[in-house]
């Protein structure tokens, strides 16, 4: 039997399949159709049930009428799988930020999210990151702390005048990528502070690839991080997992709300 999640982001379709105990994980860019793009996934691996998550998973609800999860509950599921003792998420993906507390049994206690400003999130690491002239893969790497400059607007919009603004100061675009950085966790932190925080901490979503901001959240909250090698598959895995559970409990009704 195959199993799959699908997480339907603003810049990525995450695809997990489960099959013979194994997972293996396929991502492609959102793009102008994503649900052409979610289509070549599903029938490329024929699964006998798909759960999709991610803020297009109505899309796929609507065309197939397939069951849906929450981001919550899919990234809290998944997160706890790869990390067990997983109690707090910090999920920044392309255009929110999540923060969300697990119970000890794993069930989700509370959680915050930032869905209404791309401030703090993969939008702005990418439009700043493009406004200094480096790649988005290269960007937390390039940090330098050889000066201490602030960018005080939260605002993508303002930030890049402020960038623009550096730039004609002459600083150098390593220190203004550090000062970026930085205002992205320094926007996380109020949501972490209305959750609660309970290690073990999993940093997850597309921009824990981000080694700056790895390292800054750990700093900033003076405690360790964990992150997957693959941290903006946790809410594809979790829905994946979410349905191989359905199967395995058909009479349970299963909840997927948070």
């Amino acid at each position: 039997m195959i199993i799959a999640g699908i997480d339907i982001g603003s810049r990525y379709i995450k695809y997990a399949v489960l099959h013979k105990g194994a997972a293996r994980f396929l991502r492609e860019e959102t793009g102008y159709d994503p649900l052409a793009v979610c289509r070549r996934l599903i029938e490329g691996t024929a699964p006998d049930r798909v759960l999709a998550t991610g803020y297009g998973r109505h899309l796929l609800a609507a065309d197939r009428h397939m069951d849906t999860i929450t981001e919550i509950k899919a990234v809290a599921r998944g997160a706890r799988e790869v990390f067990p003792s997983c109690r707090t998420i910090i999920d920044i993906g392309g255009q929110d930020t999540k923060v969300v507390l697990l119970k000890a049994d794993g069930a989700v206690g509370n959680f915050e999210m930032n869905d209404r400003c791309a401030a703090g999130t993969g939008k702005f690491l990418e439009i700043m990151a493009r406004a200094l002239g480096f790649s988005i893969t290269d960007f937390g790497l390039r940090c330098e702390t050889s000066q201490q400059v602030n960018i005080s607007s939260l605002c993508a919009v303002f930030a890049e005048s402020e960038v623009i603004t550096l730039i004609g100061k002459g600083v150098r675009r390593e220190v203004i990528a550090t000062a970026l950085h930085n205002s992205i966790v320094t926007r996380i932190l109020p949501l972490v502070k209305r959750v609660g925080i309970v290690e073990e901490i999993v940093f997850a979503g597309g921009c824990a690839r981000d080694v700056c901001l790895q390292k800054m959240l750990t700093e900033r909250l003076n405690k360790s991080v964990l992150v997957y090698d693959q941290p903006d598959m946790l809410s594809a895995y979790g829905a994946a997992l979410c349905a191989l559970d359905y199967i395995k409990s058909p009479i349970r009704k299963v909840s997927l709300s948070p």
